[in-house]
């Protein structure tokens, strides 16, 4: 991410390791990005074959202090998430977090009295997360859901993952496989439309528009697109409905905070600042957010699983 290294350049004692996670969702720049104009989805193209994915997410884990960091400043944002499906849910539960990486959303799950287990496809970060005394699975979906035919859960979560899988589709039919009558699925990506909106501003804006443009894409990961897919509300309700779910709800959201303790003071004011500024809007719609949360419920029949109003 080229405003992470703008933050932490200038400060020669930051570790290269703590910059490791950082590094390693920029290091491959897509060589082209299109973007549909029926609903307005953003994608790689050409894209890195599976197992190239495969290989970037499986064989590279952030120093332990690292994911230690990663783990406290995400906990936050982690905790409402859990507050929300501990909500949608009518108490507790048991679910699935897809992609749980450093166990942020593990932990503020149990602490709101959610039993959730993790699935992550990278054994050495599961390790370390293990050891905060969660269970996690080794693997993708789709072996985790070969070996688990008589598992049900009350809620599958895939945060921050989604848009980084090779095959959204095939993962969103497995999920269905595994949610109990009545479940409930959440999403969180990045939005491609707003990526769209602020990239054309960045290129053709006045010095003002450029300014804000860079701001608002780099603090949420967002400028140089280090992602394969960028759904929009629209294009990622359709797929849902595609698959035999009901959209219940979307949100606007921003990106998780990124600022440590390596992070210098100044960059750390401007994220908290931007991000509690397009967070606080209550008329704030998702297809303006530059992240947002999606929910579905399994479809019943007869239901055509139209989006909800954005």
């Amino acid at each position: 991410m080229l405003w992470e290294y703008h933050q932490t350049r200038l400060r020669p004692e930051t570790p290269p390791a703590h910059l490791v996670d950082r590094v390693t969702f920029s290091e491959h720049a897509p060589l082209r990005l299109v973007r549909c104009r029926g609903c307005g989805l953003v994608y790689r193209n050409p894209v890195e074959r599976p197992h190239e994915l495969a290989a970037i997410y499986e064989n590279t884990a952030p120093a332990t202090d690292t994911l230690r960091a990663l783990h406290t400043t995400q906990l936050p944002v982690m905790r409402g998430l859990a507050r929300a499906l501990r909500t949608r849910l009518g108490g507790g539960g048991c679910g699935l977090e897809v992609g749980s990486y450093a166990g942020a959303f593990l932990a503020a799950a149990r602490d709101e009295g959610l039993r959730f287990e993790g699935l992550d496809v990278n054994p050495r970060v599961n390790t370390f997360v293990r050891a905060l005394g969660f269970v996690v699975h080794d693997g993708d979906l789709s072996k985790f859901a070969a070996t688990a035919k008589d598992r049900a859960f009350d809620v599958i979560a895939i945060w921050n993952a989604f848009d980084q899988l090779s095959d959204p589709r095939s993962t969103l039919t497995t999920a269905r496989s595994l949610m109990a009558a009545g479940a409930a699925l959440a999403i969180r990506v990045p939005n491609g439309g707003f990526y769209a909106a602020w990239r054309h501003a960045l290129e053709n804006g006045n010095v003002v528009r450029r300014g804000a443009a860079r701001t608002l894409l780099a603090q949420n990961n967002l400028l140089t697109f280090p992602y394969r897919w960028g759904f929009t509300p629209r294009s990622l309700a359709r797929l849902l409905a595609m698959t035999g779910y009901r959209v219940t709800d979307v949100r606007g959201a921003v990106l998780v905070p990124t600022a440590d303790r390596w992070t210098r003071p100044w960059a750390r004011v401007e994220e908290a600042v931007m991000k509690w500024a397009l967070a606080t809007p209550a008329g704030l719609k998702a297809a303006w957010a530059p992240w947002f949360e999606i929910y579905a419920t399994v479809r019943a029949a007869g239901d055509d699983g139209h989006l909800v109003a954005a």
